[in-house]
């Protein structure tokens, strides 16, 4: 089994709230504005005016399609340019990234394997190597592979709950999310020239 670097694996955690920060502004930046509803002026008809101005004893009128009328339009509501983006530093990200990895630790659920040979790309060949390192293929799993060539990404896409990672696209939402994070060797290097490097 490898040494892991305490600088990411070893870490603290007395609170939760960069944790939580990144995990927010995850999800965030993932989110899309295509949600879009009509303003009065876009809802079609309501040109003509649906009563008189006066004389009726009811409240004036200029169109059907007023906010407040029923087929009208919708007054303060989406226009698809929503901007629900969260800005999070660099070096926090980061920070965020080993405080998710060191309390996966903390719960023993890295596993870290010495190689991940793949000569066909078969699916079966990675159940495999999950088995012959113990891991319970059921649960939901971050791989962090050193490359994802074409035959990692054959060998990990039929399995469901698996999930494929180079060490530069973790995440914090992907980390808490998983029931184990199973680590290739290999990538340990690139993890730790990407988290704690000089250029953290």
């Amino acid at each position: 089994m490898a040494t892991l670097n305490k600088d990411i694996f070893g870490l603290s955690v007395e609170n939760h709230e960069l944790v939580k920060l990144a995990y927010d502004a995850y999800l965030a930046n993932s989110r899309s504005s295509h949600a879009k509803t009509l303003k009065r002026g876009e809802v079609r008809g309501g040109g003509k005016k649906p009563w008189k101005q006066k004389g009726t004893g009811r409240a004036r009128f200029g169109s059907t399609r007023n906010p407040i009328w029923r087929h009208g339009g919708v007054a303060f509501g989406r226009t698809g340019e929503e901007n629900f983006t969260k800005k999070i530093s660099r070096s926090a990200k980061r920070q965020a990234v080993c405080q998710a990895l060191s309390m996966k630790n903390a719960d023993k659920a890295v596993v870290t394997i010495a190689d991940f040979k793949i000569k066909d790309g078969k699916t079966k060949e990675t159940m495999k190597i999950l088995a012959d390192n113990k891991v319970d293929s059921s649960a939901n799993i971050l791989f962090v592979v050193p490359e994802k060539d074409e035959l990692t990404v054959r060998a990990t896409r039929n399995i469901a709950n698996l999930k494929a990672v180079r060490p530069t696209y973790l995440n914090v939402f992907d980390i808490m999310n998983a029931d184990k994070v199973v680590i290739v060797e290999a990538a340990l290097p690139a993890m730790e020239a990407w988290l704690v490097g000089e250029e953290k």
